[in-house]
């Protein structure tokens, strides 16, 4: 039937086929049996989710799976010890980390690296956060990352992070993730009262200063305490967690939203959750990587993923993408005299997402060059803004052995901009990559609602970003 169909195409039809560059719903292209693998694969992503909502968590989260499955710390590692299929990673002050599989060709003949960032948008609490005022208590704030401030207001919030109190005990803190845990929240003005505030501009209408958390309103009872709300919170944290007000200075505390993953739709196609940027490519480049410690053989070329810190902010800092962290990690594995070498062999793709097309919008997006949810992973040559401006701009010929490697082992993808040029701008940490001498390229999972609280995926396009690091991993 479809030779028969093929052969009454006509000849521009037929040059049409061979010549546009036609993108097809990934739906449409699987059976019964892969769409349980689909959903099997979403359900664990969903669950790496929800286990891990700062990158502190992720870390935790990684380590404890790389562990389970042979990997062990270049710091335990014996002298001698490292030969092909030797699994190793690297803990980096427990904000990200780097992990290898050993392959059969020397280091110096290059390896092939998934590069992606455990951080997310998320609200910070200030160093001395905790005020009274009008009987309320509350927490003063700092935001992280590029937010709409307005979005985060009267969601449920939840508390993560560490505290170290003055014995030097590190305390961990999540609390509002469990059906019995208290949530925090951010107030916001009622419609009522909201005529003036509504006159301003979308990011005027809510001040960074103003993203205050909800912590309390019952008072401590003693009449000769003045700030009898604080007191009562502080002695709450105190009877739980061993610290007092001067700890805060030497803490990491975030907010984040208190609701979970959840299916999206009718027909369950679709993610809902916050974090999708960027752990819906982390999930993928960490499950990739897991594929070759099940295998008794070594790969051809040594295997790395490394999930950065702080690329919401630029990369900086000891634990994100600007650091030295990934050249020691190699400095560790190689020969002195092959360290240049290695990294100018080396190819990464930048596991980072793409903004999906959304028709809401559509009027700052260039059509022609955006990317769709259900179509795939997403190839994006370069980001940047104001002519592409902080963008590490792939060269042709890395671009093409990409495409090679997805169109050989029928993966589906497609290109992708970030959108229509001077309408903004965004980066990743493939500049950083490109900064040592390695071939690197933007590839990623299409989002909606990106640096919202409640970003919105497609289950295939997770699926195949899977599929698509596997086979960029296996090439040599």
């Amino acid at each position: 039937m479809a030779a028969e169909k093929e052969n009454k195409k006509t000849e521009g039809q037929k040059l049409q086929d061979t010549l546009f560059f036609n993108l097809k719903n990934c739906w449409e292209q699987i059976d019964e049996k892969e769409e349980k693998e689909i959903e099997k694969f979403a359900l664990g992503y969903k669950n790496f989710l929800n286990t891990g909502k700062t990158e502190r968590e992720c870390t935790a989260e990684i380590i404890r799976t790389l562990k389970k499955h042979g990997f062990v710390s270049i710091d335990e590692l014996k002298k001698g010890a490292l030969k092909p299929g030797t699994a190793v990673y690297r803990n980096i002050r427990n904000k990200s980390v780097i992990a290898a599989i050993i392959g059969k060709k020397a280091l110096r003949e290059g390896s092939n690296i998934l590069g992606a960032h455990l951080d997310s948008p998320r609200l910070d609490l200030k160093t001395n956060p905790l005020y009274e005022d009008s009987d309320f208590a509350l927490l003063d704030t700092h935001y992280y990352g590029g937010i709409k401030k307005y979005q985060w207001t009267a969601i449920p919030l939840a508390m993560h992070g560490i505290l170290i109190g003055g014995d030097g005990r590190e305390r961990e803190i999540r609390l509002g993730e469990d059906e019995d845990d208290p949530v925090f929240t951010i107030t916001d003005l009622l419609p009522h009262l909201a005529r003036e505030q509504m006159q301003k501009k979308g990011i005027e209408l809510i001040e960074g200063e103003d993203l205050d958390i909800l912590a309390g309103s019952r008072p401590f009872k003693d009449e000769k305490v003045k700030e009898k709300v604080k007191l009562r919170m502080l002695s709450l944290l105190n009877e739980k967690y061993g610290i007092t007000e001067e700890d805060f200075a030497a803490a990491e505390i975030e907010f984040v939203p208190a609701f979970k993953a959840r299916d999206l739709g009718f027909d369950r196609s679709m993610i809902g959750a916050y974090g999708h940027d960027d752990r819906c490519c982390v999930y993928p480049a960490f499950r990739a990587i897991l594929n070759f410690a099940g295998e008794k053989a070594p790969p051809e070329k040594t295997v790395f993923v490394y999930f950065s810190d702080k690329e919401e902010i630029g990369s900086y800092g000891n634990t994100g993408a600007q650091s030295t962290a990934f050249e020691s990690f190699i400095q560790r594995l190689c020969p002195a005299e092959d360290f240049h070498r290695c990294l100018e062999q080396s190819a990464m793709l930048s596991a980072d997402v793409n903004a999906a097309y959304d028709p809401t919008y559509g009027s700052v997006f260039d059509k022609k060059n955006a990317s769709f949810m259900g179509k795939g992973l997403v190839l994006c040559k370069y980001t940047g803004s104001g002519g592409k401006y902080g963008a590490s701009d792939a060269n042709a010929e890395f671009c093409r052995r990409i495409q090679r490697i997805m169109k050989k082992n029928k993966i589906n993808w497609q290109f992708g901009d970030l959108g229509k040029v001077d309408k903004g701008g965004g980066g990743t940490i493939a500049l950083h990559a490109a900064r040592l001498g390695i071939e690197v390229l933007d590839c990623g999972v299409p989002v909606l609602s990106m640096h919202s609280p409640f970003e919105v995926i497609s289950k295939i396009d997770l699926y195949t970003t899977w599929k698509g690091y596997l086979a960029f991993l296996r090439d040599a």
